[in-house]
């Protein structure tokens, strides 16, 4: 310390070079002193004289500070004290107090020393391990010194932090620590970092930052925080605008929701500090960072409907109708409202339905309206309220339509108790103040835009202009006020209502041949646009020269020629007469060439400092940009290229016509295609529940057989020790008469056998024809599909009637075979109620024996007649399933054949043919679907219950005869 005193004595003694010698011998006793304490005292000395002398210290200790870092990091005392050095060396924050030049030399100085510090990039990665150090007297000056090399040299310090390994991620620790101190200064360290490099930009909201930054925010108490909340805002911006994938990020990860506590300020009037009025309005430039216009329209979209599903448009709306908001903030909270409503229909319809808190409620479109037309209102609050009304219409034909129709005579409120946006409209277009005409001129115009609908539909709208005189349409009061010029006094400017005026006749004439017909249908109109053009007036009047070229224009290219007087042609030949077609080419070019367009065409926010300013829209210079070229070439074309180009155009619109019926012809087919998928759909899951059920039935079918085979089996061994004379007992009674009936039976099962062998080979001879039919090239293809498919009807009805043949031929089977049980019962009846026999009885037994063995015999040979009959039916069968599956097997080739059909004649024929073609196929497809489809499936399921019928009867026959 008294070297420190001997130092600072020195100074204020002895001359300047006494200063220089006295850092000098500093820097030498930090550079070449061995104890830590004299390295310290010197550097805390080059700290103090840092401010005062900085080019003296800056230039003969920065070297040595340096080296102090990277040597003595052990003792966080002395770095600290190299860190101010350094910090009081390169930073221009100490000099506010000095002149002008001495200010923009000091900055220059500071420039100069950032340079030679990030000369060796390992100095910036030292400061980086520096930050990582927890003591305050480490970390908090680093902070300071890395902000200001930021300031300084931003881009060349953001690119070394960028390539420096886990750089970015060692300065999001600062957001993190408990010291508010740090934490704020590391706020301002990443603002700095963060400014305009992208890579940056999403590494820091990679490492949460967001999520830090929010909570700090909510920490602060929102919009009632300090200038904490400002910077962390501030920081937000840098992150998010014009960087899509943090947007995105954003919006993923549900930090949008988190900004809806922001706006609840709420009605009392708590007072709006100077602090609150600036975090507000940056939490308002946030939302419209997320919607801005200039972002994809993708990412906008989905932004817009977030802030609607999460409550925050209502909260804005809320704040919108609120009382004592300050200006600036109600200013910005429309803009805020406008872009985030701008082009989304569901935010749009919200907007519609709000209502303002009055007497009775009025809607708040209404409200704004009245402040926009409103000359004592502030010119940005004007501006604000126009572009919030384009914003409603942009995109919202419903929004068009709502705002024509109260124009309509028909909804008009006769009492006039109530004020309609139309009528606010109207008010301000004929008012003597020539920015409420161009403001209402142009929200007309948006009302219009692209709507070919609502076009025709304000032409119907009539105007009282005074008692006793017939109304005027509204087209026509336009074009007097148009043709009147400077005879009416208006405050502003002289030419805005004309302008405002030519705008909206651009607008409604362009894409609507009916209003065309209508302007021309005034005599005056034609005379009065050439007049203009063709005088020589001064530059205030070219723009309106330039726009009367524009409507003049409009109304030759979209005329359809049903005014005889004002044909294409005929205005071409007035323009060449009393204008000169260069001479209207030039005049037309005034508009794009003027400075105040390229100004309008850039952004859709009508932005402009004084109402002198106002004179072009947005997308009326899209509008521009669209026909300045069409009218040019009209007015060089011919009658005959215009003749020509009318037939193109009608040609194209017949072409249109037919293509827009067969869309809607595909689109019904479509919809049918997914109906009939739905149907199959379901069918499949109806045969799979079916095809569970069989299933389960086979399997309770199999159980009971093995039930009864088992009962058979005991049976058999119950009856094994009855001897011969049983059997003759049992044959014994089998009467006569049914042994004829059974004849009689075998003999109708021959001859239905025999039927159905007739009609086997009936159905034989109908599939050769099919095989030879499929066969036949060429022009017989559609003859022999139609064929096959009466063929196919036919068979299936043969299919139908042979099954049901089979079907009573089972049934008589199960007849017969429950007669025989019945004959069994009996005979074994007869065989119990028999007594034994005696010796006296031995002829009458012989003659008994003879007629069973007879009996036995003709019994034996019915069996066999019946087992042939089980074959014969078994063949017949497996011929049904043969026929089957030929049957298939033609069909399948039979659609082969049609896709070929379908492939050639798409290769031959144009467009309609193929739509008329796809036509047919989608009825013959259902016809299938209908014939062939799920009604197969159930045959076949019936086909496989028969088959398992059938085999349980051959077992039960088989074993009945073994019995016998």
């Amino acid at each position: 310390m008294n070297f420190l005193r001997g130092v600072m004595g020195g100074q204020s003694a002895g001359p300047q070079h006494t200063e220089a010698e006295t850092i000098q011998k500093l820097c030498d006793r930090v550079a070449s002193s061995t104890l830590l304490d004299d390295r310290r005292n010197a550097v805390r000395a080059l700290k103090s004289l840092s401010k005062k002398y900085r080019l003296e210290v800056g230039i003969q200790a920065m070297e040595h500070l340096i080296h102090v870092l990277q040597t003595d990091r052990s003792d966080s005392e002395i770095i600290g004290y190299a860190l101010d050095t350094l910090y009081n060396i390169i930073s221009n924050d100490e000099e506010e107090e000095v002149e002008e030049n001495s200010t923009r030399q000091s900055e220059d100085l500071g420039s100069q020393f950032t340079e030679i510090f990030i000369k060796q990039q390992e100095n910036v990665t030292l400061l980086l391990s520096l930050l990582e150090e927890f003591d305050f007297h480490v970390r908090w000056p680093g902070v300071k010194l890395l902000t200001s090399l930021l300031k300084q040299l931003g881009p060349q310090v953001q690119q070394i932090i960028l390539v420096s390994p886990m750089g970015v991620s060692r300065l999001m620790d600062l957001l993190a620590d408990s010291r508010e101190v740090i934490r704020n200064d590391g706020v301002l360290l990443l603002q700095a970092l963060t400014r305009s490099n992208g890579a940056i930009q999403k590494i820091v909201a990679f490492e949460n930052a967001f999520e830090r930054l929010l909570d700090i925010i909510t920490e602060e108490g929102n919009s009632d925080g300090g200038i904490v909340v400002e910077d962390c805002l501030i920081l937000l911006q840098n992150l998010l605008k014009n960087n899509n994938s943090n947007q995105n990020f954003f919006k993923e990860g549900s930090y949008i929701q988190r900004m809806k506590p922001w706006f609840e300020v709420g009605d009392e009037n708590s007072g709006w500090s100077a602090q609150k009025v600036t975090n507000l309005h940056l939490m308002l430039q946030l939302v419209r960072v997320l919607v801005s216009p200039t972002n994809p329209p993708g990412a906008t979209s989905s932004c817009q409907k977030a802030m609607f599903q999460c409550g925050l448009l209502q909260q804005l709306c809320t704040i919108l109708m609120a009382t004592g908001v300050p200006a600036d903030i109600l200013t910005e909270t429309i803009n805020t409202v406008s872009e985030v409503i701008r082009g989304c229909q569901v935010n749009q319809d919200y907007f519609a339905s709000v209502n303002a808190p009055s007497n009775p409620p009025r809607p708040a479109i209404v409200v704004l309206l009245m402040s926009m037309v409103n000359e004592r209102q502030p010119f940005v609050l004007r501006c604000a309220v126009l572009y919030c009304f384009q914003c409603f219409l942009y995109k919202n034909q419903k929004g068009q339509g709502e705002i024509v129709s109260t124009l309509l005579p028909s909804t008009i409120d006769a009492t006039g108790s109530s004020v309609s946006a139309g009528q606010l409209l109207c008010g301000g277009l004929f008012s003597t103040d020539s920015l409420s005409n161009w403001c209402a001129a142009v929200a007309l115009a948006h009302a219009l835009q692209e709507n070919a609908t609502q076009k025709e539909q304000l032409l119907r709208v009539q105007l009282a202009t005074s008692i006793g005189n017939p109304p005027v349409s509204l087209l026509q009061q336009c074009t007097n006020i148009l043709s009147q010029g400077d005879k009416i006094d208006r405050r502003g400017s002289k030419i805005q209502t004309r302008i405002g005026l030519l705008m909206l006749l651009c607008t409604w004439l362009s894409n609507c041949p009916i209003a065309v017909t209508h302007f021309l249908h005034n005599s005056a109109n034609v005379p009065f646009l050439t007049g203009q053009i063709a005088e020589n007036l001064g530059e205030e009047e070219q723009l309106v020269q330039g726009l009367c070229a524009l409507l003049l224009g409009i109304s030759i290219y979209f005329n359809d020629n049903s005014l005889e007087n004002y044909m294409k042609e005929k205005l071409k030949q007035l323009i060449e007469k009393r204008i000169g077609k260069e001479n209207f080419v030039e005049k037309l070019g005034f508009i794009s060439k003027h400075e105040l367009y390229s100004r309008a065409s850039q952004k859709p926010q009508p932005n402009f400092p004084s109402p002198e300013y106002m004179i072009f829209d947005h997308e009326f210079t899209k509008l521009v940009k669209e026909l300045e070229g069409v009218i040019t070439k009209a007015i060089y074309k011919s009658s005959e290229e215009d003749k020509k180009e009318e037939e193109v155009k009608k040609t194209l619109e017949q072409h249109d016509s037919i293509v827009t019926h067969y869309k809607n012809v595909i689109r019904e087919q479509d919809l049918q295609l997914d109906d009939l998928k739905q149907q199959i759909s379901t069918l499949k899951c109806q045969n799979e529940q079916l095809q569970t059920a069989v299933t389960q039935q086979a399997s309770q079918i199999q159980q009971h057989k093995d039930q009864y085979n088992l009962l058979k089996v005991q049976l058999g061994k119950d009856n094994q020790h009855q001897g011969s004379y049983s059997d003759g007992a049992q044959m014994n009674g089998i009467q006569p008469e049914e042994i004829g009936r059974l004849r009689e039976e075998i003999e109708e099962l021959k001859s239905n056998r025999e039927l159905l062998q007739s009609q086997l080979a009936e159905k034989d001879f109908l599939i050769e024809n099919l095989k030879s039919s499929q066969t036949s090239p060429g022009t017989n293809e559609a003859t022999a599909s139609a064929r096959d498919s009466e063929q196919i009807a036919e068979l299936k009805q043969e299919m139908a009637t042979l099954k049901s043949q089979l079907i009573s031929q089972s049934v008589e089977i199960t007849k017969l075979q429950t007669e025989k049980q019945e004959l069994l019962q009996k005979t074994e009846a007869f065989a119990k109620s028999v007594p034994v026999p005696g010796e006296s009885e031995t002829a009458k037994t012989t003659d008994v024996e003879g007629r069973l063995a007879a009996l036995l015999q003709e019994t034996i040979e019915l069996k066999n007649e019946i087992k042939a009959l089980s074959e014969e039916r078994t063949a017949i069968k497996e011929q049904l399933d043969s026929s089957n599956s030929t049957i298939a097997t033609l069909q399948n080739e039979r659609n082969k054949l049609e896709g070929d059909i379908t492939d050639s004649k798409k290769e031959q024929d144009d467009l309609l043919v193929l739509l008329a073609d796809q036509d047919q196929k989608m009825l013959s497809l259902k016809n299938k679907l209908k014939e062939l489809g799920h009604p197969v499936e159930e045959e076949d399921e019936l086909e496989s219950g028969d088959q398992d019928d059938e085999d349980d009867e051959d077992e039960d026959d088989g074993k009945d005869q073994d019995h016998i």
